[in-house]
C-alpha cells in the first residue's frame, strides 16, 4: 500500500523499506554577490565629503574611491515614495505611495502602503535564496497600523525580510527611539551612551555574523536605513564640536566652497553656476551676531550627525572585510531625497518647535546652545543650510527642482566592473535600481517594471541611460524629463494647475538647471507638459492633491486610534506610539483613570506622555491627584486641593485646547472640580515618545513620573476625545453608551 503525493518525486509506502526519499536540491553554482543599500535621510546631494562638503564622511568616500559617484542619480522628493519606488522598480503613485506612509488619503495611488500585489526586491532576493535583512528606518506602513498589535501586512515581515530592527515611523528620537524587532516592540537598550545609529550598525553587524555561521552557502541583503539625517540631529557631543568653528563663514560661502571643489572633482562640469539664491533665505551678512553664533551651531549638530552615522557605516563596512565578504558585496549608498528646509528660516535647538509650527528668534535660543545635539538639544538647521547641502541646485524636499530630487549615489563592487574612483552621468532614478540589481545578480525581474537596468553603466562610462522619461508630482509640483531636456513647475497650493509657470532646462548644457529657456523654446516646453499629462494618466498620478505637507499629513481618514471618539488603557499593556497621533496635548480630552480599590494615599504615574523634551503627566502624591505639563522647556505643575476620599474610585481632567494654541486644564474626582491651571502651550509635537499607563519607562521631565502606580490598584485610563461643540449631542449618547 502507498500514498502519493503530486508534489513529492519520491516513493511513499507502507514501511521505510518499501519507499524512496527525496530532498530538494541544493542550489548548485557559485554564490551569488551579496548586496548592502545604506539609504541616508534628508541628506542632500552636496552634503558628503565625496560630493565637495567639508563634513567629513571617510567611510563613504573610501566606497566612492573603490567603486563609482554617480552624478545624475534621482529620488522623489519624499522619504516614503523614493523607498517604495527603490524596492519595487515601480513609479511610486502606481503602486499606493504618492505621498509619505503618514496617512491614507482615500485614494488608490496615496494608500500609505505599498500595494500588496506589487512584489518587492526583498521578496523576489528571499525566493532566490538571499537572506534579507532591514535595519533601520521602514516608513512604508500607514501610521494608523503602528501598533504593538499590527496589522502587521505592511511591516517589512511581510514584504519580504527575514528580520527586521529599527523604527517604523519616518524619523525618531536617537537617544530613546521607539523601536520594533520583526513584528513586536521592542525596549530602548539600557546602556551609558546609547545612540541609535550605533545600535542600528550593531544589529546589521549581528544579522551578518549570524547569516554567515548559519547559511554560509547563500547570499545576503542588507538594507541599512539611517535615521540620520533626519530631524532630531542629535549625535556625540565631541562630533558636534569639531565643527563649531566651520559654519560661522555662512551658507553663502560654504555654497561657493563645495560648488568649486566639486567641479575640482570633475563631478560637476567647469562654469555651472549657483542656482539662484531660494526665496526666503537671507544672505548670512545681512544676519545679525545671535543668529550667525545659533545658525553656524545647527548646522555644525547636522554635520556631527552626518560624520557619526559615517563611521557607524564604517563599522559595518569593516566587518564585512572582516568576514571577507566585502570584495564581493555590491554596496550602494544614497539618500531618500534631498535636505530638507522643514526646520523653517530659523531652525531651533529643539525640533519639536518647527514641527509644532513654532518659530523662537535666536536670541530666545542663544542660551540653549550646550544643549544641541543632546537627547533634549534634538535640533533642526535654518532653510538656508538645507540650500547650501543641495548645492548647487535649486529647492529642497518636497520640491521637484534638483534640490528635491536630485540625490547622491555611490556604488562599490571590487570584484563587479568599474574602474575605482570614476563617475557616470547617465540619467539615473531610484526605479531604476531593482532593474539594475536583477540583472546584476542575474535574476529575473518580477513581470514589468517602470525602471530599466544601467548594469551596463558600471563597467561603461560612455553606456546610454536605460530610459528617455521620467515624471515627478508631489504636493501638486510637477516636472518632466526626456531625452536631456527637464520641465519643472513649482505649484501654488489653491492655485488652478493650468495657470502654473513652467521653466525648461537643458540639462545636457545646463548642470545646475540654473537657467530657464522656457522663453526661448516654447514649443519644446509644450511638448514636455502634455508629456507629463500622458505621464501621469499611465502612471495613476491623479487625483492631483496641492494641499501642503503638514495638512495631508493631519488630514487622517477614519480609521486608528486617532479617528476614536474613546480610547481605553490598561496597566500592563504595550507603549502607545507616538504615530498614533493621540499622545500629545492639542486635542480636547476628557481623561479618567478608574481605581480597583482605595487610591486615597496611593502613589505613581496614571498617564505619563512624552520623555524629557515635553510632554504631560498625570500622577498621584499619597492620593493627591496631580499634574504637569512641558512644552520646549516650559513647565506648569497643578495638584489637586485634596486628597481622594476613601471611596472614590475615578479621577482625572478635562483639558480644553484653545485657538491660540493655549490650553486650560481641570483636575477632578467624582464630579468635583480640584484645581485648574492655564497651560501656556500645548501641542502635537511635545516629543518623539508616545504614551504610557501607569510608568514613564523612558526619561522624565517632571518627578511625577518617576514612581510607577500598583497595577493591581488601577484599573484603566480611558481618554474621551471631546468633540466640537455642534457634535456634543452625538459625543453625549456615545459616552452614556458606553458606560
Amino acid at each position: 500500500m502507498s500514498t502519493t503525493h503530486p508534489d513529492f518525486p519520491g516513493r511513499i509506502g507502507t514501511t521505510v523499506a518499501e519507499s524512496t526519499p527525496w530532498w530538494p536540491e541544493r542550489r548548485e553554482g557559485p554564490k551569488r554577490p551579496n548586496v548592502v543599500v545604506v539609504i541616508l535621510d534628508d541628506t542632500g546631494w552636496g552634503d558628503l565629503g565625496c560630493y565637495g562638503s567639508e563634513v567629513r564622511t571617510p567611510t563613504i568616500d573610501a566606497l566612492a574611491d573603490a567603486g563609482l559617484r554617480y552624478t545624475g542619480f534621482h529620488v522623489t522628493p519624499l522619504c516614503s515614495p523614493t523607498r517604495a519606488a527603490l524596492l519595487s522598480g515601480r513609479n511610486h503613485h502606481g503602486i499606493g505611495m504618492r505621498f509619505l506612509a503618514d496617512t491614507d488619503t482615500g485614494f488608490p495611488n496615496s494608500r500609505g502602503s505599498i500595494r500588496r500585489d506589487v512584489t518587492l526586491l526583498p521578496e523576489v532576493l528571499r525566493g532566490e535564496g538571499y537572506g534579507t535583512y532591514l535595519v533601520g528606518k521602514w516608513h512604508l506602513a500607514p501610521l494608523h497600523e503602528i501598533t504593538p498589535a499590527g496589522p502587521y501586512g505592511n511591516w517589512p515581515l511581510a514584504r519580504g525580510f527575514d528580520r527586521y530592527y529599527g523604527f517604523l515611523d519616518g524619523c525618531t528620537d536617537q537617544y530613546e527611539p521607539e523601536l520594533f524587532e520583526d513584528n513586536h516592540p521592542a525596549p530602548v537598550p539600557e546602556r551609558e551612551g546609547y545612540h541609535l545609529s550605533e545600535d542600528l550598525a550593531d544589529r546589521a553587524i549581528g544579522y551578518v555574523r549570524d547569516h554567515l555561521a548559519f547559511r554560509p552557502g547563500d547570499p545576503f541583503y542588507l538594507h541599512l536605513a539611517f535615521g540620520a539625517t533626519h530631524a532630531p540631529f542629535q549625535a556625540p557631543r565631541e562630533f558636534i564640536e569639531r565643527y563649531l568653528d566651520t559654519f560661522t563663514v555662512g551658507w553663502d560661502e560654504t555654497r561657493r566652497a563645495r560648488l568649486a571643489r566639486q567641479i575640482e572633482a570633475g563631478l560637476v562640469p567647469e562654469g555651472t553656476p549657483l542656482a539662484e539664491r531660494n526665496d526666503g533665505v537671507r544672505p548670512w551678512a545681512e544676519l545679525d551676531e545671535d543668529e550667525r553664533r545659533v545658525y553656524a551651531a545647527l548646522q555644525a549638530a547636522f554635520a556631527g550627525f552626518l560624520e557619526h552615522a559615517d563611521a557607524q557605516l564604517g563599522r559595518v563596512v569593516d566587518a564585512l572585510r572582516e568576514f571577507g565578504e566585502l570584495d564581493d558585496t555590491i554596496v550602494l549608498v544614497t539618500s531618500d531625497n534631498g535636505a530638507s528646509r522643514e526646520g523653517g528660516p530659523g531652525g531651533d535647538v529643539d525640533t519639536n518647535a518647527p514641527y509644532s509650527g513654532i518659530r523662537r528668534p535666536a536670541a530666545e535660543l542663544v542660551g540653549e546652545l550646550d544643549r544641541v545635539g543632546s537627547l533634549t538639544g534634538g535640533s533642526h538647521y535654518p532653510e538656508g543650510w538645507a540650500m547650501a547641502g543641495n548645492t548647487p541646485f535649486r529647492r529642497y524636499k518636497q520640491f521637484v527642482d534638483l534640490g528635491g530630487v536630485r540625490s547622491p549615489l555611490v556604488v562599490s563592487w571590487p570584484n563587479g566592473p568599474g574602474t575605482p574612483g570614476g563617475v557616470r552621468r547617465q540619467f539615473v532614478h531610484a526605479i531604476d535600481v531593482a532593474p539594475t540589481l536583477y540583472e546584476l545578480l542575474g535574476i529575473p525581474a518580477p513581470g514589468e517594471l517602470d525602471g530599466r537596468s544601467v548594469a551596463a553603466t558600471l563597467a561603461d562610462a560612455d553606456s546610454p541611460a536605460g530610459r528617455s522619461t521620467q515624471y515627478w508630482e508631489t504636493l501638486g509640483h510637477r516636472a518632466i524629463w526626456h531625452e536631456g531636456w527637464r520641465a519643472v513647475t513649482a505649484h501654488v497650493p489653491g492655485t488652478d494647475y493650468a495657470e502654473d509657470e513652467w521653466r525648461l532646462y537643458d540639462t545636457a548644457a545646463d548642470f545646475a538647471e540654473a537657467t530657464d529657456v522656457a522663453s526661448r523654446e516654447p514649443e519644446r516646453l509644450a511638448e514636455l507638459q502634455e508629456l507629463w499629462w500622458r505621464e501621469a494618466r499611465r502612471h495613476d498620478v491623479f487625483p492631483l492633491d496641492d494641499r501642503p505637507l503638514h495638512e495631508v499629513i493631519e488630514a487622517r481618514g477614519p480609521i486608528g486610534l486617532y479617528a476614536e471618539r474613546r480610547i481605553v488603557l490598561r496597566p500592563g499593556q504595550s507603549h502607545v506610539p507616538f504615530p498614533s497621533a493621540v499622545t500629545g496635548s492639542n486635542r480636547s480630552i476628557d481623561v479618567r483613570a478608574r481605581f480597583r480599590a482605595d487610591a486615597s494615599t496611593a502613589s505613581g504615574v496614571l498617564l505619563s506622555s512624552g520623555n524629557a523634551q515635553g510632554g504631560y503627566v498625570l500622577a498621584l502624591q499619597d492620593g493627591v491627584l496631580a499634574f504637569a505639563h512641558a512644552a520646549l522647556g516650559e513647565t506648569v505643575e497643578l495638584r489637586a486641593s485634596r486628597p481622594l476620599a476613601p471611596g472614590e474610585r475615578e479621577a482625572g481632567f478635562r483639558l480644553r485646547s484653545l485657538p491660540d494654541l493655549s490650553g486650560e486644564l481641570v483636575l477632578e474626582a467624582a464630579g468635583e472640580e480640584l484645581g485648574s491651571i492655564r497651560i501656556p502651550r500645548t501641542g502635537a509635537h511635545l516629543s518623539f515618545w508616545g504614551l504610557d499607563v501607569g510608568c514613564a519607562p523612558v526619561s522624565a521631565f517632571s518627578p511625577l513620573q518617576a514612581v510607577p502606580i500598583d497595577p493591581a490598584l488601577l484599573e484603566l485610563v480611558a481618554i474621551d476625545v471631546h468633540p466640537a461643540a455642534d457634535d456634543a449631542a452625538e459625543y453625549a449618547e456615545l459616552i452614556l453608551a458606553s458606560e
